[in-house]
């Protein structure tokens, strides 16, 4: 099973099935309550990121064919060490990946200018070798919640991405390199 398989079944799992909660903004395709329609998220695809999508047909394949496309390649998770490749794949889809791109900048101690590449990856290298994975793991878990704790959805669903925060570090500890 390659890292990127690995990864979507574990994202599969914390995003689940199909889903119109009115109070989520990515249900709506407008991107907030009550603009556009209310077409809901599935696999974690959402009709605000995707509004030309029909959300409620999306099959399993077509997911994870848009994961890889939009969020795994741009991310260079391929790249990166496999638990963190997990951490940075599932930041980038929930939070965003100019987001998810600057706390792993800001965990490998490379300039925060939102986009990963050759500067950044060298920048990760040097930490995991002065710092170790563990730590910059942590430092980029720490990024996101804070990102995510002042969040004003987080009333909501906070309770939920808490227990998705939590439990993703273990999880990316079974990540194997293909």
């Amino acid at each position: 099973m390659t890292l990127f398989e690995q990864a979507f079944a574990i994202l599969i799992g914390h995003e689940g099935g199909y889903d119109t909660t009115r109070a989520d903004p990515g249900n709506w395709t407008g991107g907030s309550v009550g603009a556009g329609q209310l077409r809901g998220t599935k696999f974690g695809i959402s009709a605000a990121s995707y509004p030309a999508i029909d959300i409620a047909a999306l099959e399993l394949s077509d997911a994870q064919a848009i994961y890889r496309r939009d969020f795994w390649d741009p991310m260079h998770a391929d790249d990166l060490p496999a638990p963190l490749a997990l951490l940075v794949f599932d930041a980038a889809v929930n939070n965003g990946k100019s987001h998810a791109s600057i706390w792993l900048q800001v965990a490998a101690g490379a300039a925060p200018d939102g986009q990963i590449g050759p500067a950044t990856l060298q920048k990760l290298n040097e930490a995991a070798s002065s710092k170790g994975g563990a730590a910059i793991c942590s430092e980029f878990m720490a990024q996101r919640l804070t990102f995510m704790a002042a969040l004003p959805t987080w009333r909501v669903f906070g309770l939920g991405w808490s227990r998705r925060l939590c439990a993703l570090p273990y999880q990316s500890l079974e990540m194997r390199e293909p």
